[in-house]
């Protein structure tokens, strides 16, 4: 894993270790994450709401989005949140199922997030470059996902 994202997990755990509250640590998550690495440029955390198939935009850092609730199944997030699996997405425009957030989004990656063996949330991320995202991303953002699961 590179140096940044070493970095950044320090970072992270430190975060999630704080006295601050749960709505906090993920503001402050997702900024770490959009400012610090340069192809992240919108970060979103996604609730599920399992009985009702949904999922609920809790917090976020860069431009304001319309896909405050999504259903299951649709657009990536949906998607992963039906299949409980991450998805990376290197040139939205081939999708036929993309729910499209801003036109200067050119990539995706969906991190599903598990509490006690079930899915509870997910970490979105778009990038304005089209296949930014490596094995190193997904090993790193899973790794926050672990993190984030325990303050949940």
């Amino acid at each position: 894993m590179n140096r940044l994202f070493e970095k950044l997990l320090s970072d992270i755990l430190n975060i999630c270790r704080s006295n601050t509250v749960k709505d906090k640590k993920l503001d402050s998550i997702c900024k770490i994450l959009m400012d610090k690495v340069p192809h992240y440029d919108w970060v979103g955390f996604y609730f599920a709401r399992v009985e009702e198939k949904m999922l609920i935009l809790e917090t976020f850092a860069g431009e304001p989005t319309e896909h405050i609730k999504i259903h299951y199944g649709n657009g990536i997030c949906g998607q992963s949140a039906e299949t409980e699996k991450m998805f990376v997405i290197d040139d939205i425009s081939k999708e036929t199922n993309y729910l499209c957030c801003s036109i200067n989004v050119k990539s995706e990656i969906v991190i599903p997030i598990f509490k006690n063996n079930k899915f509870i949330a997910e970490l979105d991320i778009d990038s304005y470059s089209i296949a930014p995202f490596t094995d190193d991303d997904k090993i790193f953002l899973e790794i926050v996902c672990e993190y984030v699961a325990k303050i949940l």
